[in-house]
């Protein structure tokens, strides 16, 4: 077998093991198994607070899920995922959650900005940035801004769309773009060209 059908075998192997990890992510989590869930980042992973590993993230697992939420479940949607090099990748996958969360039931749609690392053969996540649209009781529509919705909590805008420079761009035009209609994006920087030089967003997480 040549060395070019051996690298797209390769790439196609990374591909659904990269999807398989937002499906794993997912289920992990809604079943509250917490080192399922921090198995899927590798041992080096950075928590915050200048936390850093698996048992810091664990810890941090514990609290959130224990104190916010009694149930959760998380829908997963549009997955692309795009190289840098064999070992490393990015995506942006699409969440639709649930959460009870005390006598409310609280939906949310979102994003997930990702980078993913191949160790030792292995796909893990490098980093997940949360991005929101709302949160909102179930029998209160979101309209306006602010639209994370916690029970007893301050409204707060989630950066669902700050990632990506297009959606304030076209809101800033009175009407149709004049600009010539760009080539399509090169494979694997369909994200990149999106983004332009945009910087991330900083969100507050949940």
């Amino acid at each position: 077998m040549d060395g070019e059908v051996l690298r797209r075998l390769d790439r196609l192997e990374s591909i659904d093991a990269i999807r398989q990890l937002a499906a794993k992510y997912s289920l992990a989590l809604d079943m509250r198994d917490a080192d399922a869930w921090v198995g899927l980042f590798p041992e080096d992973v950075k928590v915050g607070g200048g936390a850093v590993g698996r048992a810091a993230l664990r810890d941090w697992f514990d609290e959130t899920m224990r104190v916010q939420f009694t149930g959760t479940s998380h829908h997963i949607g549009g997955h692309i995922i795009e190289f840098d090099d064999p070992d490393r990748a990015q995506g942006v996958v699409y969440s639709k959650n649930e959460h009870e969360t005390g006598d409310e039931w609280v939906i949310m749609q979102m994003m997930y900005v990702d980078r993913y690392e191949r160790i030792a053969g292995r796909w893990f996540f490098r980093r997940r940035l949360p991005l929101y649209w709302y949160a909102t009781d179930l029998n209160k529509p979101p309209i306006g801004p602010q639209k994370i919705r916690w029970p007893d909590r301050e409204r707060y805008d989630g950066g669902f769309h700050d990632y990506f420079p297009s959606w304030q761009a076209f809101w800033t035009r009175t009407g149709p773009d004049d600009a010539p209609v760009a080539e399509p994006a090169p494979l694997d920087r369909f994200i990149a060209t999106m983004r332009g030089d945009a910087a991330a967003p900083k969100v507050k997480v949940r």
